[in-house]
């Protein structure tokens, strides 16, 4: 029912490329994974979605819990039905969401009380409510229920926080009831090597079928935080699907897939292109720019998508100035393009075996990002 198997391996960096199968279908990796937080990626149908390339999406435990309700879901049919995806769907178990709560949360070994952002009313999420919450979704890939540790945050608090996670995420394992589904185990460890080996090596022993690191971009310098994502990566099994995160931007999925990395998501692509940021291939562009009230040209020259193959940045820039819903669409299009066709860049690049020389180049064209509007 599940099955990872690496169809080719860089012979000069950890980068490698193949196939997750799942019960609603196979995805390529390394893997971009649009956000649908509630149960739908803003401003995207389904069907676009597929035309674009995406082959997983992402869905969120926390925010379907509370609207519509996961037994609503469960009563119809599971969330593949309820939102019209027929491709593999990975839940997140809504632990960073719950850590961004701050003040209105309170953590105990037994789970962890929360407020809701929607109506204030109290709940409560033990490990295994997360679990049965997720078997109610019917995604195909659940995550365990984690903390994110917080940055900075001190050795010995760092220390307590992973251990919480793994105590978690044992009882996540024996909490499972569902063959149909993969229960992914988290790495924390925060800032710390030692931490984050350890707590690496602690997750491998409950032997889940795919591994999370987490608790990255939060706040930490880049170098800092490919530190933590390289010795993680180092202890997770080769055999086994290892997915980053809440990671990040291009560069990013560059340098973490040559790192090893399987599996990426984030809010990037499609939050900036509401905000009217878009990814090319010589930096990014702010549409709102005077600059371009006239330009006849596409987003990106070198993009096949619906919105560069038909829409000029005149035409782009004029409908977020107007503040047009197909604003977002059609940038939410090109955006989403961008990194889906970036991920097929980079598993062509492990294939043909010059991941280095790939890599080399691609950082060296965004290098001083922003190219387009540098101000």
């Amino acid at each position: 029912m599940f099955s990872y198997t690496i169809t080719h391996a860089s012979t000069e960096t950890g980068a490698r490329r193949g196939e997750y199968q799942t019960p609603h279908g196979t995805f390529q990796t390394p893997a971009f994974m649009p956000v649908g937080t509630q149960g739908t990626v803003k401003a995207m149908s389904p069907d676009r979605l597929t035309e674009i390339g995406a082959e997983i999406v992402l869905s969120n435990t926390y925010h379907l819990y509370l609207r519509p309700g996961h037994r609503i879901v469960d009563e119809l049919g599971g969330l593949h039905p309820f939102m019209g995806w027929r491709g593999p769907i990975l839940t997140d178990s809504g632990g960073f969401q719950i850590y961004s709560l701050g003040a209105l949360r309170k953590l105990s070994e037994e789970g962890v009380k929360f407020t809701s952002h929607l109506d204030g009313s109290t709940h409560f999420f033990r490990p295994e409510d997360a679990v049965a919450i997720q078997e109610a979704l019917g995604a195909d890939v659940m995550m365990c229920l984690d903390e994110c540790t917080s940055y900075p945050s001190s050795w010995e608090k760092t220390r307590a926080s992973m251990d919480l996670t793994l105590s978690w995420a044992r009882r996540c394992r024996e909490a499972q009831t569902r063959s149909d589904q993969a229960l992914f185990g988290i790495v924390q460890g925060g800032m710390y090597p030692d931490l984050r080996r350890q707590s690496a090596q602690s997750t491998v022993d409950l032997d889940f079928p795919g591994y999370a690191v987490g608790g990255l971009s939060v706040g930490e310098a880049k170098g800092l935080m490919y530190e933590m994502a390289s010795i993680a990566l180092e202890e997770l099994p080769a055999n086994k699907p290892r997915y980053i995160m809440g990671v990040g931007t291009p560069e990013d999925l560059v340098t973490l897939s040559g790192l090893g990395a399987d599996m990426f998501d984030c809010v990037m692509p499609t939050r900036n292109a509401r905000n009217g940021t878009l990814f090319t291939s010589a930096g990014r562009l702010v549409i709102k720019n005077e600059r371009y009230a006239r330009d006849d040209k596409p987003i990106d020259e070198t993009c096949g998508c619906y919105a560069c193959a038909n829409f000029s940045r005149a035409y782009l820039r004029h409908l977020f100035m107007a503040h047009e819903i197909l604003s977002s669409i059609l940038n939410t299009i090109h955006n989403l393009s961008y990194y889906l066709g970036l991920m097929g860049r980079i598993r062509e690049a492990i294939v043909t075996d010059r991941y280095t020389t790939f890599q080399r180049n691609f950082l060296s064209s965004t290098e001083g990002e922003n190219k387009n509007d540098a101000d």
